[in-house]
C-alpha cells in the first residue's frame, strides 16, 4: 500500500480498498477522458473500462497527453498508458461507438459511468442510458474557456431536464487547462460516490469560466416533461 499512502492518510485503508474494488467506465478517451483516466489510475480505481472508437490525430496533442502515436486507437493507447503507469489496475477496452444496440453488454458490469464524450448527441444518449439503467453518471463538458460538471443519479435531474436540445455545430477551440479543471472535478465526484462522501454535485450544475476564474453552482430542477421519466 506504499503507493497509496497519501490516499490512505486521508481516506483510510478501508477507503482505499473501496477504490481498488470499484468499477468505473470512462466513455470517451480524448481530452476529458485523458485527464479523468490519469486521475483514476493515480487514485487506484481498480477496474477501469474504456469506450471510444476514435483514432489518435495530431490535433489531439494539445490536450490529450495519454496518446503519442498517430493512427492508434485511443482505447488501446489509453490502456497502454495505464498499464505502464499502474499495472495493478484491471482495464477493459471497448473499441466501438456506444449506441442503443450495444450498450447493455458494455455498461452492465460498471457502477459509475464518466461522460467524457465530445458531442452532445453522444452525451444525451449516455444520459438516457444511465437514467434508464439506474447507473451513476458523472457528466462533464468543455468548450473554449468554459466547462461544466454534474452528477446524475436515480431520482435526480438529468441532462434532458436541463437542456431541451443542444446542437453540435462546428467544433470550437479548447485548451488543455480548461479540460483538466473539469476532468479533475469529475474524478473527485467519482471518488465521493465510491466513498459515499457528502456535498456531491447531485442536482447541481457546476460551471467554470476560465477567463474570469469563476465557478458557479446552479440548481437543477427535475422536469415533469423529461423523456427520461421511466
Amino acid at each position: 500500500m506504499e503507493r497509496y499512502n497519501r490516499n490512505i492518510a486521508l481516506i483510510g485503508q478501508d477507503g482505499q480498498n473501496k477504490l481498488l474494488s470499484a468499477k468505473v467506465l470512462v466513455c470517451g478517451c480524448g481530452g476529458l477522458g485523458s485527464f479523468v483516466i490519469a486521475n483514476l489510475a493515480a487514485l487506484g480505481i481498480g477496474n477501469i473500462g474504456l469506450v471510444d472508437d476514435d483514432s489518435v490525430e495530431i490535433s489531439n496533442f494539445n490536450r490529450q497527453f495519454l496518446h503519442n502515436t498517430i493512427g492508434e486507437k485511443k482505447v488501446l493507447s489509453a490502456q497502454k498508458w495505464i498499464n505502464t503507469f499502474n499495472p495493478e489496475i484491471n482495464t477493459k477496452t471497448y473499441e466501438t461507438r456506444l449506441n442503443i444496440s450495444n450498450y447493455s453488454d458494455i455498461i452492465k458490469d460498471y457502477e459509475i459511468i464518466v461522460d467524457c464524450f465530445d458531442s452532445y448527441e453522444s452525451k444525451f444518449l449516455l444520459n438516457d442510458i444511465a437514467v434508464k439503467e439506474k447507473k451513476i453518471l458523472i457528466h462533464g463538458g468543455v468548450s473554449e474557456f468554459y466547462g461544466q460538471a454534474t452528477v446524475i443519479k436515480p431520482g435526480t435531474p438529468c441532462l434532458r431536464c436541463l437542456f431541451d436540445y443542444v446542437e453540435d455545430n462546428v467544433p470550437k477551440g479548447i485548451i488543455s487547462p480548461v479540460v483538466s479543471v473539469i476532468a479533475s472535478i469529475q474524478a473527485v465526484e467519482v471518488t465521493k460516490q465510491i466513498l459515499n462522501l457528502p456535498n456531491t454535485l447531485e442536482g447541481l450544475l457546476l460551471t467554470y469560466n476560465g477567463i474570469k476564474n469563476e465557478f458557479k453552482k446552479l440548481q437543477m430542477n427535475k422536469s415533469s416533461d423529461c423523456i427520461c421519466n421511466y
